[in-house]
């Protein structure tokens, strides 16, 4: 989810809701979501449709399938998000053109009842992410995305289900893990 950006209209993509017989919309999965974000990011059009700020990071809300939440982002060069998570949300994010680094942690954190954690060696993991990869993870999953480039803006299309109920901000100091905020919808819309 943005977090210092300017807000931008809304644009709408055809939603890939799942049906049951009984026409009831099933929750979409995180591989669906990943394959929502991918043919999202495989539209010229759209990503084009994103306007681009050389100082802050911009976003279009799209419609995401089964009621997911999606977001079109624009990360200006030196950019990124911070440590944070997603709470009880599953995800999916691909990027559109440029090159993004996440820094994740392949643990299992507390939820709540927590301020500050050392973590163990060997949670760190890190991926580069050039135009057309992307990837889907679980709920609480905690991690950064960053554009490191100096000199070119990055597009991404991210998308979460259920909507995000909140995100949770925290701070990093070699295995220190420390919560700052924690932000609900109502903070950044």
């Amino acid at each position: 989810m943005p977090v210092s950006a300017s807000a931008s209209p809304s644009v709408s993509t055809t939603p890939a809701a799942t049906t049951h017989a009984s026409t009831a919309v099933s929750a979409p999965t995180a591989a669906e979501l990943l394959d929502f974000v991918r043919r999202s990011a495989a539209d010229p059009e759209l990503i084009a449709s994103l306007p681009l700020d050389p100082e802050g990071r911009t976003w279009v809300r799209l419609e995401g399938p089964g009621g997911s939440e999606a977001w079109l982002i624009g990360w200006p060069p030196g950019s990124g998000t911070g440590w944070h998570d997603h709470a009880e949300s599953v995800g999916a994010f691909l990027t559109a053109a440029g090159t993004l680094k996440e820094n994740s942690l392949a643990a299992r954190l507390p939820t709540d009842g927590w301020k500050t954690l050392e973590l163990s060696e060997g949670v760190d993991r890190e991926r580069e992410l050039t135009s057309g990869k992307g990837r889907a993870f679980g709920q609480n999953h905690v991690h950064e995305v960053l554009n490191e480039s100096t000199s070119e803006h990055a597009v991404s299309v991210h998308a979460y289900y259920p909507p995000l109920p909140r995100i949770r901000r925290y701070s990093r100091t070699g295995p220190v893990l420390r919560l700052e905020s924690v932000e609900r919808p109502e903070d950044w819309q």
